[in-house]
């Protein structure tokens, strides 16, 4: 059984007929609707294309790409209730990269009339970083699926791993450096990362005091699990939902918070931003 779970979006486990040949020709995200974003490193013009992996002696579906969790937008859709300023009539719009002190956030969810923002929710994507190369599973998969690879080249016995810990210790630290901002604005923002790598952190850091998710939170951490349906796709579904402030998460670190940054420069980026291409849809 592969370990590469979805490839460009398609399950590996679908009852489905798939073309694999024309998947992986065609190179697709189906969450960006354009190339894959996943390059190789030693071959960045050749994409990888991987979004799950199965992993572990337990068999954990493992996320390893961010925009894996753009599937049907219900990540933007489960953030909408905390924007508490946010009127009937208001438009809502998805701003990307957002600059703030201490880096950028992946994705603001703006509420907006007449083009002016009245609220934002700020939103983080974090999947697991992995060790080794997921290349040769990959690889492994399409020539059972008998298509022509260069076998010659690749290293059946190099396999990956999770960098678990390294990859917590970063986004609580960028958590750290932005949080602050967002209290200080009274503003919220969202972490939104996958069931299994919550747990982990809750295993090597101090999660003890995060509170059951309360709207006067700054800080929201949002919890995936992926599901496998009947006919072999996969699925998110929102399994829990934790909040903090400031305090908690440099609690989390033992760390100090930093400076802020004014309100009004987030709301003049943002607004500069919004056009008829960043309206939320569905799809």
């Amino acid at each position: 059984m592969s370990k590469v779970l979805e490839l460009y979006g398609i399950s590996t486990r679908s009852t489905a007929r798939v073309d694999w040949k024309a998947i992986t020709d065609q190179e697709t995200c189906p969450y960006l609707r354009r190339k894959c974003l996943k390059a190789r490193k030693s071959e960045p013009e050749i994409t990888i294309g991987t979004c799950s992996v199965l992993y572990g002696r337990e068999h954990k579906k493992i996320l390893i790409c961010p925009h894996r969790l753009l599937e049907r937008s219900q990540v933007f859709i489960d953030c909408i209730h905390l924007l508490t300023l946010h009127e009937p009539g208001n438009e809502l719009h998805i701003v990307s990269q957002v600059p703030i002190p201490g880096g950028s956030v992946d994705h603001f969810l703006v509420s907006a009339r007449g083009n002016k923002v009245k609220d934002f929710v700020g939103i983080e994507l974090q999947t697991l970083d992995t060790t080794g190369t997921v290349w040769t599973e990959r690889q492994r998969f399409l020539q059972d699926h008998a298509i022509e690879i260069d076998a010659a080249r690749i290293d059946f016995d190099k396999n990956f791993g999770m960098n678990w810990k390294m990859t917590a210790k970063t986004i609580l630290l960028q958590l750290h450096h932005k949080v602050e901002t967002f209290e200080y604005a009274n503003k919220h923002l969202v972490l939104v990362i996958q069931n299994h790598f919550l747990d982990d952190m809750r295993r090597k850091f101090q999660f003890e005091h995060l509170n059951n998710a309360r709207i006067g939170d700054p800080m929201h951490i949002h919890s995936y699990e992926l599901d496998q349906a009947g006919d072999g796709s996969f699925r998110l579904n929102l399994e829990s939902r934790f909040s903090t402030d400031t305090n908690g998460i440099a609690e989390c670190l033992g760390l100090q918070a930093d400076p802020r940054v004014e309100l009004e420069e987030i709301i003049t980026f943002l607004e500069s931003k919004i056009t008829k291409d960043t309206l939320l849809t569905l799809y």
